[in-house]
């Protein structure tokens, strides 16, 4: 009975696991869950906390230390000492044996430690701020690069899913339309290259299908990783392919002018400009002097038996106040080769800023270019949709009248079926191209 109360007990505590996580999601759901419980974001969210504590852990070195020590020693055999004999009224030249000191002592001190003057701590308190103006931004991008990993994983599930209806109704159409052409090469008023071109492209849009729906388990997989849920998870998706096209379609966003200087790339370039130019001061701190006080206080106990923990122990007090100057003299120009080596470092991390800038300048103009094709590439391939339908049901019409031939039948179904997968397509495009837009720019814009 116990075991089964066990198991009963796991059961519950997996369900409601289970119930955490919704079943369906839209678009938008799909992003706000990841940002959530995606294992980098919540680790990039992890990294911002230990900068913070590292920020504090730098600040709190140039504050009081305080330390406390107690130590406790037993002479097992304590060192005897030879004093002349006549010391102690005996005869010259005599010696007597004498040990000084007592078999037990304890040592109780506590130190307090304040730093006055280190330039490398006033440059590890600016270190710290920069590192956790880092990690921010790292989280930032993180965040953006997971809702670009959502938006493109969410978009491949619903291109799937189209594509397996898709090819489901196209197979349903194309096996009746190759049972009449059967029919009618069975009684004898049609040839059997009708029959065997149909065969060649219902055998392709077989194959396709079940390829198709291999690739929507694994799409489905994806987006649950990139979710962050468990990959096998079972989630319905609510929005359809076409209507987030449709939405991701605002061509105005193009006519916007970029600061490139606001995008995320260029901050962690900018951050890692400031990093260079704190090693720089950090090295060159390391020639002036370094000043720090220390106090510290404590109590001696000795005696011949271990009485320390009776009233009457006598305990000899101790208190002593100094400072400590270290002055850097002579390094052998090794701080100096340390500071031009820092000063290189920041050259380089001047000329990688421009670079950043002037590469994202031309990424930001390439994206707006793609978003701008692929805008015009969904108009354009719905349009051809519209045309290869009427031109497959005009040959359509025309094989079964007995005035066209089955390879122009085939040659316009070919073609319908390539147009449909192109408007599919085009469509992810469309989510795509505008996702890697916003993601350079880091501006998200609300559909």
């Amino acid at each position: 009975m116990k075991q089964i109360s066990i198991v009963i007990m796991l059961t519950c505590f997996s369900l409601g696991i289970s119930q955490d996580i919704p079943n369906s999601f839209s678009l938008q759901e799909a992003i706000d869950f990841a940002l959530e419980n995606n294992r980098i974001a919540k680790n990039a969210a992890r990294d911002i906390e230990a900068a913070e504590k590292q920020k504090w852990e730098t600040t709190a070195t140039g504050l009081p230390q305080l330390d406390a020590n107690i130590s406790y020693q037993n002479n097992l055999k304590q060192q005897i000492s030879l004093v002349p004999a006549e010391f102690f009224g005996g005869q010259p030249g005599e010696f007597v044996e004498v040990i000084f000191g007592v078999q037990h002592n304890v040592n109780a001190t506590a130190t307090l430690n304040q730093l006055i003057f280190d330039g490398s701590y006033l440059v590890g308190l600016q270190s710290a701020k920069v590192f956790l103006e880092i990690s921010e931004n790292a989280k930032i991008k993180t965040d953006l690069e997971v809702r670009k990993n959502v938006i493109n994983a969410y978009g491949n599930v619903l291109l799937s899913e189209e594509t397996v209806t898709i090819l489901e109704n196209d197979i349903q159409v194309l096996q009746e339309t190759l049972d009449e052409t059967t029919k009618i090469y069975e009684n004898g008023l049609e040839e059997l290259e009708s029959v065997e071109q149909l065969q060649i492209t219902l055998s392709n849009l077989q194959s396709s299908f079940n390829n198709a729906k291999r690739l929507k388990i694994i799409a489905y997989q994806i987006l649950n990783i990139a979710m962050g849920i468990e990959y096998s998870a079972s989630i319905t998706l609510t929005d359809q392919l076409e209507d987030l096209a449709l939405k991701n379609i605002s061509l105005e966003t193009l006519d916007q002018e970029e600061d490139v200087t606001t995008t995320i790339d260029y901050l962690i370039a900018e951050n890692d400009r400031k990093s260079k130019e704190l090693l720089l001061k950090l090295e060159k701190s390391k020639a002036l002097p370094r000043l720090s006080a220390f106090l510290n206080g404590g109590y001696l106990g000795f005696s011949d038996e271990f009485t320390f923990l009776n009233r009457d122990q006598d305990w000899a007090g101790f208190s002593t106040l100094g400072f400590n100057l270290d002055i850097p003299i002579f390094s052998s120009a090794g701080r100096s080769a340390a500071t031009q080596r820092a000063k290189i470092n920041l050259e380089k991390s001047k000329d990688e800023l421009i670079e950043t800038e002037q590469r994202l300048s031309l990424e930001i103009e390439t994206a707006k270019s793609n978003y701008r094709f692929s805008t015009e590439d969904y108009y354009n391939k719905k349009q051809n949709l519209d045309l290869a339908q009427r031109i497959e049901k005009k040959n359509q019409t025309k094989f079964f009248e007995g005035i066209g031939s089955s390879f122009d039948l085939r040659q316009a179904q070919t073609q319908l079926y390539t147009a449909q997968r192109e408007l599919l397509q085009a469509m992810l495009d469309v989510i795509n191209t505008k996702a890697e837009l916003e993601t350079i720019t880091n501006r998200i814009s609300e559909n």
